[in-house]
């Protein structure tokens, strides 16, 4: 498919396939404008796309999708900071592409977005040393090309693993695309789930009867999975686009 990539200097078509990551496209911005991947900011209506994630993570970029470019310019002491490690389970082990001045919790919002584990519940350890400052560079703590990274689960009571529901008031905002860009302010119990908040806006006639995405801080939500489940906290914004989210 197409997609378009503006700048304020440049405007480029380029073809790209629903499973290229993130990364492959700055490459081939990098090669047609002579942009360095490093400088490279790319982003969707004020969200950044994710170098480690690919275009079937972001199902709101579509045929003709315009990608706004944002330069970043910096020094050559700050450029390729590229590079790749493996985040480790128990059982399983993902690869990943980070920038080293990535912080702790954009690492954990990846693996979350790629693996589906909740962000509350990860410990993250490098060198027998627990990652638990989420506002920390991964250089920081030393995390380079090749790094391993150990995910551990926080083992929690029942109590704790489930605590009683409370009411939650969040916004909800549509698309200018979907309709009346639209502030939809929202109080529903925390333990309600991603369909069942759906049902509600449909219920009282705020969104026509169609297919919808739900995004929280740049993560796709999961329909069957509690808004406590996706962090979802006081005063925080949901936002909605027409879609369904498919996987190859």
């Amino acid at each position: 498919m197409k997609i378009h990539i503006l700048a304020k200097a440049y405007a480029l078509t380029i073809d790209v396939g629903t499973q290229e990551t993130i990364l492959e496209i700055k490459r081939k911005i990098e090669r047609c404008l002579g942009v360095p991947i490093s400088s490279q900011i790319l982003s969707v209506c004020d969200w950044e796309l994710l170098d480690g994630l690919d275009l079937e993570d972001y199902p709101i970029v579509t045929e003709g999708t315009k990608i706004d470019l944002t330069i970043n310019h910096v020094t050559s002491l700050e450029t390729n900071k590229q590079v790749q490690i493996t985040v480790k389970f128990s059982s399983r082990k993902h690869v990943i592409e980070v920038d080293k001045i990535e912080t702790v919790g954009s690492l954990k919002e990846k693996i979350h977005i790629i693996d589906g584990t909740p962000i509350k519940q990860m410990m993250l350890y490098f060198t027998g040393v627990e990652m638990n400052d989420d506002f920390r560079k991964l250089s920081d703590y030393g995390v380079g090309e090749f790094s391993e990274v150990i995910v551990f689960l926080k083992t929690m009571s029942r109590s704790v693993a489930e605590p009683p529901s409370h009411k939650l008031g969040f916004v909800v905002q549509t698309s200018s695309a979907l309709l009346d860009s639209t502030c939809l302010p929202i109080e529903m119990k925390d333990s309600s789930t991603v369909t069942e908040l759906k049902e509600l806006l449909l219920g009282r006639k705020f969104l026509p009867l169609d297919d919808y995405i739900f995004i929280h801080k740049q993560r796709i939500m999961r329909e069957n999975c509690s808004l406590r489940w996706h962090g979802v906290e006081n005063g925080d914004y949901l936002y909605i686009f027409k879609g369904t989210v498919s996987r190859g």
